[in-house]
């Protein structure tokens, strides 16, 4: 079994994570490259949750062994603790040979860095940018991060020249190394405390509050007005964007030289406003360079990166509203059926995904 318990979790999470970016991901949609940065990135997150009691108990029973064999003077200068050698250190089953895990933290925590600082933010900036060229969105996403980084650029350089004047130390790359692992550890661990302090109180609260009765049914009735009103203004947004559109398009005839730009913008629209806008344009028609009112390019960038937002902005909010229907409708039998004399749980809606028959099996109307 040595190190077989490493080689089931490596295998086991790696499954995992797949399952779950199939579950919440749609591969036909997304590209090749969004897929496996992602799956990499929930892999390593898994790896280490699943990993790390390996590790532990692996180090206690390296730990144990120094005991038996170290003498009482060797303990004097040692963080171990001599026990008597008649005791014997039970070998654990998730034991995992010496200089596995030192090379398998490494690989994990520096391809984490990467992908955490240098890699997943470049692709979000890359994805968001208008620019009509590979290197026209290469080169917003490299401005975007150059200023978004530069804070902490700053933060970084602040103690990096501190270390550097102060002569109590002396400033060499595995320092600097040091101080940069430390500072990112730091950013990592107060997100993390952060977002824990949050979840250990919400997380209890809410499932306190979801067992008083109608108490979820009016939260939902709160959360669906709200929603409705940035529905709504997600609507009216990508109304007055689709406008602006249709108006460059009706600008911008066939044989402009930034016909193509405008047409890679009318692919990023929705059907429906792709269709309104070709019965309303005439591509025929030749344009006018003595007119001045054709937009630049640089305009053009900035609609294109209007439309990718307004567009993924209305098509959230249109999932998002969907989904609390479908709870409130939920949530709405629930309150039916308590009073029920049929002993049985009738919908008002069937779901429009289809039920697993195995938890149909088992969990029936009357269950």
């Amino acid at each position: 079994m040595s190190g077989a318990a490493l080689g089931l979790e490596i295998v086991f999470v790696f499954f995992l994570a797949l399952f779950l970016l199939h579950r919440y991901g749609d591969f036909k949609k997304q590209h090749r490259l969004v897929i496996i940065a992602t799956l990499l990135a929930w892999y390593l997150c898994f790896l280490i949750v699943f990993i790390l009691p390996l590790d532990v108990s692996t180090t206690i029973y390296n730990r144990c062994k120094l005991a038996v064999n170290s003498s009482p003077a060797e303990s004097n200068d040692s963080y171990v603790t001599p026990i008597p050698s008649k005791q014997k250190c039970f070998k654990p089953w998730s034991y995992i040979p010496d200089g596995i895990m030192p090379i398998f933290w490494r690989v994990v925590y520096w391809t984490s860095q990467f992908l955490t600082w240098i890699l997943l933010p470049f692709m979000q900036s890359y994805a968001r940018s208008g620019g009509f060229s590979i290197t026209g969105k290469i080169k917003t996403a490299l401005i975007e991060n150059a200023i978004y980084y530069g804070t902490y650029l700053l933060i970084f350089g602040a103690f990096l020249i501190y270390v550097a004047v102060n002569p109590n130390f002396n400033l060499q790359w595995n320092q600097l190394q040091t101080i940069g692992i430390a500072a990112a550890n730091t950013w990592g661990l107060f997100l993390l405390v952060l977002l824990l302090g949050y979840g250990l109180v919400e997380i209890p609260r809410s499932h306190w509050n979801g067992a008083k009765r109608g108490y979820l049914l009016m939260k939902t009735y709160f959360k669906a007005a709200k929603l409705m009103t940035e529905k709504a203004d997600a609507e009216e947004n990508l109304e007055d964007i689709m406008e602006e559109v249709r108006k460059v398009s009706e600008s911008i005839k066939y044989n402009h030289p930034l016909r193509k730009c405008v047409d890679t913008i009318l692919k990023k629209c929705p059907t429906e406003y792709q269709e309104r806008m070709g019965r309303n344009m005439d591509d025929y028609e030749d344009f006018d360079e003595r007119q001045n009112s054709y937009p630049s390019e640089k305009n053009l960038v900035k609609l294109h990166k209007q439309v990718i937002y307004s567009v993924q902005r209305h098509r959230r909010t249109q999932v998002q509203w969907q989904i609390l229907l479908e709870q409130a409708f939920y949530l709405e039998d629930v309150a039916k059926n308590e009073t029920s004399a049929t002993r049985q749980f009738v919908h008002t809606f069937h779901s429009q995904e289809p039920e697993n028959k195995i938890i149909q099996y088992f969990y029936t109307p009357t269950v």
